[in-house]
Parts: structure tokens; sequence; C-alpha cells
């Protein structure tokens, strides 16, 4: 049983339950090669069934205390995964941000679905978790991931030498952020999170 949907034009985001983890698991797999580059090395079991059903219920669990929000981008006529998009580390208080992580089956590149997933991700993120700022961060050269981003208005605030360790090594990472023009006024975000 999904645990949240919003329905797109061409997807459905959705976040999963342990129940759905052979979905996720089968994604992983046949994109393990191509997101490599762009991941952390993992071990060997990291995308079974068994490990998947366990971080779902991690990420179920984050979701309730409302420290993450990891959707899952399913096709919507063949309700088979495409894609992820993460929204972690949200912080509240004064702050009200989180950062924002994204993937998408080698195949279905180039169609604007990502596009499409992310305009609804971050529609949610501001307008029902009530969030200020998403940061989004990529590695030089991925010049889809640049494109993407400003796209959707994401603006660079600077550039992070060694930032993360992706495929192996510490990676130079371009620091970027998009800021709800939703609150012109910070007492208005103030009083949402307050009612």
């Amino acid at each position: 049983m999904t645990i949240l949907t919003l329905p797109c034009k061409r997807l459905t985001l959705a976040i999963l339950s342990p129940s759905q983890a052979v979905l996720e698991s089968d994604f992983y797999r046949r994109n393990q090669a191509h997101l490599a580059p762009w991941s952390p090395v993992r071990p060997d079991d990291y995308y079974s069934p068994e490990k998947i059903r366990s971080r779902l219920a991690q990420q179920e669990m984050a979701f309730d205390e409302g420290y993450a929000v990891h959707f899952a981008v399913l096709d919507r006529d063949s309700e088979q995964m495409i894609g992820a998009c993460n929204f972690s580390g949200i912080v509240r208080g004064a702050f009200q941000a989180c950062y924002l992580g994204y993937h998408i089956c080698q195949s279905r590149q180039g169609q604007g679905l990502m596009q499409e997933a992310l305009e609804a991700g971050i529609g949610y993120m501001f307008e029902t978790m009530n969030l200020h700022r998403i940061m989004a961060n990529y590695i030089p050269g991925n010049e889809r991931s640049a494109r993407l981003l400003e796209r959707l208005g994401f603006e660079r605030e600077g550039y992070a030498k060694a930032y993360l360790n992706i495929a192996g090594r510490w990676q130079d990472h371009v620091l970027t952020a998009l800021v709800s023009k939703v609150y012109e006024n910070p007492d208005e975000l103030w009083s949402r999170q307050l009612s």
C-alpha cells in the first residue's frame, strides 16, 4: 500500500511502503551501471528487496516525523518505477529548508519526465510542507542536471571542493538553491508553521 501519491500528467510520485520493495529493487538493478557515476559506492546487497524494505520503513518513519520525503517516480500507465526524487535533511526553525536528490532511468532521459516529477515534488514541499528553500548540488560536468535545475529556477550559490564521496572518490559540487516565492513576508511563514 502506497503511503502518499501525487498524480502528474505522465507520472505518479509515490512514497512507497516496505511491501513495495521489489518495485524499487527492480528499478535500481536495471539502472545500477547508469547511476554509478553519480552515486556513492554501495555494498553488493544494497539494492536487494530485503535491504530496500528496511530503508523504506526508515523513510516512512522519516516522512511521518517530517525529516524527509522520498518519492518514487512511477510511469502512470505501467506503474513501473522509472526514477526517484528525494527531499532530505529537512530543517525547521529559522531555516525551513531541505536537500533535493534525483535520478531517472537511462531509457527515459531527455523526455522531460524528471522536470515534471520535480515540479510536482517541489510544489508539494513548498505548498504542503511549507518549506522556504530547497538546495540541490551537482557534479561539475553533469550538464543534464545543470540544465534541469536552471529550467526549474535554481540559482547557483557556490562551489564546494571535495564535497561528497561519489563513485569512490571525493568530488567537487556546484551548489544551487530554489527559494519559495510563496512567502513574501517571513511572518506569514511562521504563522503557517504554528497553525
